[in-house]
């Protein structure tokens, strides 16, 4: 009758343990990505004023430099947030744009959020490419001829 309350307690505590597990894999999982410079500092960046090296020393690299300008710096970071194995879901955005004009003095510092962003739908078509394509059996025909041993070789 013992081994009887013994086993009945270790399907409890199995049981228990499981259920622990469960719970635990349903938690949701918070990731920080980029670089989102502090607001404090941010603020102490006045247009007219700030240089260029000035900006790096305060806020730090940016995550991207404009490609066609190099006027323009990006200081992009997002939170996204995982629950158990679905998509993870943007739970916030924040884009910091510091423009330069051409003496490297600041022009402006702009914040967007997630509500200024917008999706981009990519277009679903097919780059065509030269040739032909062939089939299995003319793949395996055409290469017959081709693997000759090297003259002298036996």
């Amino acid at each position: 009758m013992r081994t009887r309350s013994i086993a009945g307690q270790v399907w409890r505590l199995l049981g228990v343990g499981a259920l622990v597990v469960v719970v635990a894999a349903c938690a949701s999982r918070v990731e920080n990505r980029g670089n989102l410079p502090d607001p404090e500092l941010l603020s102490g960046i006045k247009p007219g004023e700030a240089s260029r090296e000035q900006v790096a020393q305060i806020l730090g690299s940016p995550s991207s430099v404009a490609v066609f300008d190099q006027e323009t710096w990006y200081y992009i970071s997002e939170k996204t947030e995982t629950l158990a194995f679905f998509e993870p879901e943007v739970t916030t955005r924040n884009v910091v744009i510091v423009r330069f004009d051409t003496k490297g003095v600041v022009k402006g510092v702009e914040t967007l959020g997630l509500a200024q962003g917008r999706e981009v739908e990519p277009i679903e078509r097919i780059t065509p490419t030269a040739g032909r394509e062939y089939t299995v059996m003319e793949q395996l025909i055409g290469n017959l001829g081709r693997f000759n041993k090297k003259d002298g070789a036996r």
